[in-house]
Formats: structure tokens, sequence, C-alpha cells
């Protein structure tokens, strides 16, 4: 090989590596964790989700999938029960901090009222988890999971179908003080209408727990009526998180 033809080698490898480096690979506007619309109908979960249940509560919620009019959706079936799906993913909302989600309720849970643990049901919610080692969990919270038969979260946000709070409350939940509570729909206006949900996650981790958040662990979908012993029925769309709310 000629020393010409060498150099000439060295420096397509070297240009190579500093376009690489440049550019970045890029990431996709949106990253799609409930892509129901595909799902097959029936009772079977959908790819990457799985049952979210408690040992101390015997009684599930029914999910199945569904047609509604053109194209496939979540049917929650909730009597005196308590349930749900989750999928376990990590997302970095410094990354993806807004979510998208499309649900629908055909009626409200007239005891239901998230203060209290006796109320503490919805027809709809969606339940965000965030990262926490579970091998770091303190005593407490090591009994929690024992009990529970779930890992012990971080923290959470659960955006709620409710029926007495006002449409954008803030409020812990009534079992944990890890989690928060946000109401995203309130009453009985939009009752068996489809509706279109935007949230900056981001944002509601700040206004709820005053820091930043961890990576994401898990989405949730749950439909519960197990305290106020009541019956509920809701249908979720896909759930994504987004780069921007564009």
């Amino acid at each position: 090989m000629t020393i010409q033809r060498f150099t000439l080698r060295c420096f397509v490898a070297t240009a190579c590596l500093l376009v690489a480096y440049a550019a970045p690979a890029q990431t996709p506007d949106s990253i799609v964790v409930g892509d129901f619309s595909q799902a097959a109908l029936g009772d079977n979960l959908p790819a990457d989700w799985k049952p979210l249940t408690f040992k101390r509560i015997k009684q599930q919620t029914h999910y199945s999938v569904i047609k509604d009019v053109d194209r496939n959706v979540i049917k929650a079936q909730s009597n005196q029960s308590a349930s749900g799906w989750v999928h376990h993913v990590q997302i970095d909302l410094r990354e993806y901090p807004i979510i998208e989600w499309r649900w629908k309720v055909d009626n409200l849970i007239s005891k239901g009222d998230p203060r209290h643990k006796e109320s503490d049901d919805y027809p709809a919610r969606i339940y965000i988890t965030f990262f926490q080692d579970q091998s770091k969990l303190n005593f407490a919270d090591k009994i929690a999971r024992k009990i529970s038969g779930q890992d012990i979260p971080h923290s959470g946000l659960n955006y709620i179908w409710d029926s007495k709070t006002p449409i954008g409350t803030i409020m812990p939940n009534a079992y944990a003080d890890r989690l928060r509570m946000i109401t995203v729909e309130s009453g009985s206006e939009k009752i068996n209408q489809w509706q279109t949900e935007t949230r900056n996650v981001l944002e509601d981790y700040r206004k709820a727990f005053g820091k930043e958040p961890p990576l994401i662990s898990g989405v949730a979908i749950m439909t519960d009526t197990d305290n106020t012993e009541a019956a509920a029925t809701a249908w979720y769309g896909d759930i994504r998180f987004k780069k921007s709310a564009q």
C-alpha cells in the first residue's frame, strides 16, 4: 500500500468518526406505550402489558379488547373490584414530557372521593410510576411490597376521572403519600363521550412533588370500585408519550 493511499484511508476513517460523533441517532417524536388499536380482539393482554393485581383484593376488574366504531380499544368493567393492566417501560420525561390518551366512562361513582380511603375509587385512571431501586427500600416499604405483591415505586401520578373534585386538583393519595392524584375530568357532563387528554407530565410532577422526577418505570390503566362497592365501565384508547404537545 502506498503512503498516499494509506493517508487517504486514515483521512476517510477519521472523517466518518467525526460525522458519527457530530450527528447522533435521531429519536422518534413519540413513543406508543399503549397500542390498543392494534391489539387482537378478546381477553388476551396486548403485547408488553401485564395484569396489575393486589394480594388483598380478590375481585378483579375485567379488561378486554373490543371494537368501538372503527378502532380497537380496551373495555374495563368493574363490579366491587380493583385491578389494572400495566406496561413496564422506562421513559425520560426530559425527552418525552407529554402524555396523550383517549378514554370514556359510562357512569360516575357517586360515593367516590379521592380524599378518603373508603371512597378511593375511580371509573377511569392513568397511573404512572417512577423508578425505585427495590434493593434500597426501607423496612416499611419492604413490608408494603410483601403485602401488596407489587414493586414499590419511588413516586407516582394518577390522572383520574372523578365525580366531585374540580379539574386540575392535585392531592395526595388517601393510602400513600408518595402518590398524587390529578383530576383531569370531573362530573357527568362528558359521560359516554370519548375525550382526548394531553398532559405535560414533567410539569405536573414538579407541581405535585416540588422536585425533578426519576425515570418513568411503568404506565397502567385502572378502573376500580372495591372501596365503594360500586360498579363502573370505562374504555381506554391508545396511550403515547411525545416530545411536544403539537
